[in-house]
């Protein structure tokens, strides 16, 4: 449901777009929750989609957090009918939904799929979940671990003899989960502009983290992967992809695969010719990784940046929260932003003619003006 507005002929006859991202006239609706939705709704508000996350009444929502940022809050119990009602009115005239609940409670409202798109055809209804709509662990509580422990991606990470640690959340939530959810979302919306007709896309983040690992599980069938952890080209087990203690305590990151850039990385570390050429000996990988952690405890990371960063040795020092925002790299490249006190990245990906606006900080909005600014109405029983 584009705007109007939108665009303006430049002097050629041709149109130029007056955007601020390339979502711009598009509208999504959140049911606000945790992890990888209010995520998802970011990515899309970063992009210019007027997203209104739809809060339980009495739970604060994200106004300041980064997830909350470029978003208008609005708080319904959605148990009640009028604030119901008033939700089903912003629905008719949205793009997306987008909701992450356990299977059955959007239906028990009386916002499921099939309320929602008898009054909005074309609407695309998001669900996020860690099992999926469907199967035997569909309703069972769970976390990012374990989806990804169910999907064999846990497995495959750590170090040898250990426990697999946990990756954050960047697998299951936010790779498996919200990303996917996004292209769903955008492949949906793309598909219904042809039919006139939405859909409803499951995205779980077992099947999410599933897909991740496509990579590996095809290595895997092809007897170039072990089941075991760190030992492996990009476990860990390669010592020119690992990362490694500096004298100071700090890391530094080695990704020298290609035999070319490890042996760039071998000759700026004072390694000879015949340490580079045992790369690929597997055999000799444990050897070479203790050689290796001995060379890089004998400088600093500062000092190990000075003489590799830039270099084709394919290095990069090992950075924190606060360390990260202030590399010259990502000071050049504008990768992260300040949204009042708190230090974030920006939007990504860059877009060359509707870039994204800076972000702005998420916000309250009472029913009437969201209402209102959607051209949406309530029926007029449901007003009291």
């Amino acid at each position: 449901m584009a705007a109007p507005g939108l665009h303006a002929r430049r002097n050629d006859g041709t149109l130029e777009a007056r955007m601020a991202g390339p979502l711009t006239g598009l509208r999504m609706v959140e049911m606000a929750g945790l992890g990888p939705g209010p995520f998802c709704a970011m990515l899309f508000a970063d992009l210019g989609a007027d997203v209104i996350a739809i809060d339980r009444p009495g739970v604060e929502g994200d106004h300041s957090g980064v997830t909350g940022r470029g978003k208008r809050r609005l708080s319904l119990d959605l148990r009640q009918s009028g604030p119901r009602a008033a939700a089903l009115a912003l629905i008719a005239q949205a793009d997306w939904l987008v909701e992450g609940f356990r299977p059955g409670v959007m239906e028990r409202l009386g916002l499921g799929p099939a309320e929602c798109q008898a009054l909005n055809p074309r609407l695309v209804y998001g669900r996020i979940t860690g099992w999926g709509q469907s199967g035997p662990l569909s309703s069972a509580a769970g976390h990012d671990i374990n989806y990804i422990a169910l999907s064999g991606a846990l497995h495959a990470i750590g170090r040898p003899g250990a426990a697999p640690p946990p990756p954050l959340n960047y697998i299951g939530d936010y790779g498996g989960g919200a990303m996917l959810l996004a292209v769903g979302l955008l492949a949906a919306l793309h598909e219904a502009r042809q039919s006139g007709q939405g859909q409803v896309i499951d995205a779980a983040m077992t099947d999410g983290a599933a897909l991740l690992s496509s990579l590996f599980y095809g290595l895997h069938a092809a007897d170039s992967w072990s089941g075991g952890r760190g030992g492996n080209l990009l476990d860990g087990g390669a010592h020119f992809y690992d990362s490694y203690i500096c004298a100071d305590g700090k890391f530094v990151a080695i990704g020298a695969i290609e035999p070319k850039f490890f042996r760039r990385l071998c000759a700026l570390c004072g390694l000879d010719e015949s340490f580079a050429a045992q790369q690929m000996e597997r055999a000799q990988w444990p050897s070479m990784k203790l050689r290796l952690a001995d060379v890089f405890r004998t400088r600093t990371r500062d000092e190990w940046c000075a003489l590799l960063e830039g270099s084709d040795a394919c290095f990069a020092p090992v950075l924190d929260w606060d360390e990260a925002p202030a590399h010259p790299h990502n000071r050049a490249r504008g990768s992260f932003v300040t949204l009042g006190a708190v230090v974030q990245p920006a939007p990504a990906p860059r877009f060359s003619r509707t870039p994204a606006a800076q972000p702005r900080a998420g916000s309250s909005i009472d029913l009437a003006a969201a209402l209102d600014g959607w051209g949406a109405t309530l029926p007029a029983q449901k007003m009291s």
